[in-house]
């Protein structure tokens, strides 16, 4: 199976820890981020990684040139020259993702022991043309699924704004995204007419409008799991704590 890794983004609220290295490469419990994701990829047999780069772009490609790029096939997606976002970078990767399975896609700064293999197995079971990890945690931002689990829209719940506008925020159940999905290839040729608007878009927005359309899915674990947004100082923190009290 293959997947992306976000590891372009800027790390501008780990700053100033990220004003010399990209946020991938912030250690937690002594180990880069991005070292940590792709062991735990590797655990649910993915052998295909893409991983852009934008912020220090060329420390990421030397931390994974000395490390013979943790012994799986890898491509740099390089995004030196513009940032383009979730969505934007996922379809500039069109070219090692397309085929006929779908892949994983993972942010750098997420830290989890979520049974990815089971998500997977949820996503394969169910024809869902993306499947989104959520649970029920308080956010500002949440994703509007039904009984069933198939998002139908979002809402913002510190601006009152909802998408799309006809859609009842109390007809749904909220979920935050947790920064993992999982995308079937037969998304590509929708992001490609999305794109068209842009090319530097976020991913959410895209499956805001096509959920319509698309069966985009939630997923939330039957089973307890830890979570952690290393993108900000606290939970940084709490992340090192757990590391650590998991040795």
């Amino acid at each position: 199976m293959k997947a992306m890794i976000f590891a372009a983004g800027l790390g501008t609220r780990l700053r100033p820890i990220t004003d010399n290295k990209p946020k991938a490469l912030v250690e937690v419990g002594g180990v880069p981020m991005l070292r940590r994701v792709i062991e735990n990829l590797k655990r649910y047999e993915i052998d295909e990684i893409v991983v852009n780069v934008h912020h220090f772009p060329d420390r990421i490609k030397e931390y994974l040139s000395v490390n013979d790029n943790f012994g799986v096939k890898l491509h740099i997606s390089d995004e030196s020259d513009k940032l383009l976002d979730t969505g934007g970078g996922i379809l500039k990767a069109r070219e090692w993702l397309d085929g006929d399975e779908p892949f994983l896609v993972h942010n750098a700064d997420i830290l989890t022991d979520v049974d990815l293999g089971e998500m997977i197995q949820r996503h394969r079971e169910s024809d869902a043309d993306a499947t989104l990890l959520v649970a029920q945690r308080t956010t500002s931002r949440y994703l509007l699924m039904d009984n069933v689990m198939r998002m139908h829209g979002w809402a913002n719940v510190k601006t009152g704004e909802v998408k799309p506008a006809e859609v009842d925020m109390a007809d749904y159940r909220a979920y935050a995204f947790g920064g993992v999905h999982i995308v079937s290839p037969s998304l590509f040729d929708d992001l490609e007419r999305y794109g068209r608007k842009a090319d530097v878009f976020s991913i959410m927005p895209f499956y805001i409008e096509a959920c319509g359309a698309k069966k985009i899915a939630g997923y939330e674990p039957a089973i307890d799991y830890n979570w952690f947004d290393i993108g900000k100082p606290e939970t940084l923190k709490s992340a090192c704590e757990w590391v650590k009290d998991s040795l």
